[in-house]
């Protein structure tokens, strides 16, 4: 008998032993950590400072419209061009946060390319896309607001307009000024400043005035919760709109070939990399809880892993994290100011810098959920 009970020890002793792994939390329950500190700190030092800025590019890009509408020249057109830079550089740190009346914003705002068509990620790199804003131009009737109109309108729209419609600044000033439709393509640009600095206003106005008590309040641990929301958001923006977007469909991850012409700002290409720079600093800041234009930080994912001692491969996971976009930011720092030229030039560095990326979508879609508890929302179709 003295046997079988020495024998029943060491088989539950064994068992214990393979109860967990060294990647799974050794820390306090997800549930134990403060979740409204973060949401906190999320609305008032992230989202809401950083949508407040932005609609002050944004209304300096919509006077920037008018003031070119009413005098077409070519300083007229640089100031113009300048605001749009500033502005969609801003838009980055904004871009991800798509809760409360922000559902759809990103996409009136940046679906890229401006086609037609629905995009097609089959088209070859060498065939252009065809603006639908030259049909709203020509027949002077649409409505943006629209769902259809999404991809003729927001910044790409004006990406088109500002430098694709010719080869040298003369002739493309020639669409507002003698051009027979000149006065259409005139409205067109105010409407589209018009329409990005309304719908910033909007938002931003909805979270300091309404959506922020709500937001802050909803401190639970499931789906409807705002935690669990806005980090399915997050990733979800890191992984479509940054990684895919950004460099895997230009790259032809998910096609099989390169697709140049799909990079964002197409157009203006010398200023793709640094929109890829800006999206990629302010997803790393708002896993790191950095309060917008500050070296503050607050509650965030990063602690929230930390709280719960989040162990994977004998490492933090927040380091992690941390290293990997580090390891990405130097990987994209590497590559052509124009990412179309990248592509073109040496396609294989821009499916480097895909790589780089998606190894963060693992840590954070994957290791993150599990340890906080948080479920995925969102269908995934590409097969990550």
């Amino acid at each position: 008998m003295r046997i079988s009970y020495y024998l029943l020890f060491f088989i539950l002793i064994s068992l214990s032993g393979y109860s967990c792994t060294e990647d799974e939390p050794t820390g306090p329950d997800s549930s134990d950590f403060d979740r409204q500190a973060m949401l906190k700190n999320w609305a008032d030092h992230i989202i809401i400072p950083a949508f407040a800025s932005f609609a002050v590019y944004t209304d300096e890009l919509n006077a920037a419209g008018d003031s070119f509408s009413s005098d077409p020249t070519l300083q007229g057109l640089e100031d113009l061009r300048e605001a749009w830079e500033e502005a969609y550089l801003a838009f980055q740190h904004v871009s991800m946060f798509e809760m409360g009346n922000a559902m759809d914003f990103r996409n009136y705002l940046n679906i890229y390319p401006t086609c037609i068509s629905e995009i097609n990620i089959n088209r070859s790199s060498e065939e252009k896309c065809i603006p639908e804003i030259q049909d709203n131009i020509e027949q002077g009737s649409y409505n943006l607001a629209l769902p259809e109109q999404i991809d003729a309108q927001g910044f790409p729209a004006l990406d088109y307009l500002l430098y694709g419609l010719a080869e040298s600044d003369d002739d493309l000033l020639e669409y507002y000024t003698t051009h027979e439709h000149a006065g259409a393509y005139r409205t067109y640009i105010t409407d589209l400043t018009a329409r990005i600095d309304f719908l910033t206003g909007s938002v931003s106005s909805y979270w300091q005035n309404e959506y922020r008590d709500d937001f802050v309040q909803n401190t639970g641990n499931g789906a409807n919760a705002s935690v669990d929301m806005m980090v399915n958001d997050y990733i979800l923006y890191y992984e479509k709109a940054l990684r895919a977007g950004k460099v895997g469909i230009p790259a032809g991850v998910f096609s099989g070939t390169p697709l140049s012409t799909h990079v964002e700002a197409y157009y203006h290409a010398n200023l793709s990399k640094e929109l890829l720079l800006k999206a990629l600093d302010a997803a790393q800041n708002f896993f790191n809880g950095k309060h917008f234009n500050s070296d503050d930080t607050g509650e965030s994912l990063k602690t929230y892993l930390d709280y719960l001692n989040t162990i994977k491969k004998g490492s933090d996971l927040s380091n992690l994290i941390n290293n990997q976009f580090e390891t990405a930011r130097n990987e994209i720092q590497a590559l052509d100011d124009n990412l179309a030229e990248q592509v073109e030039s040496n396609n294989s560095q821009m499916l480097s810098a895909y790589d780089k990326l998606q190894l963060n979508v693992v840590y954070m879609k994957t290791d993150m959920l599990q340890a906080l508890n948080i479920n995925v929302d969102y269908i995934d179709a590409d097969g990550d």
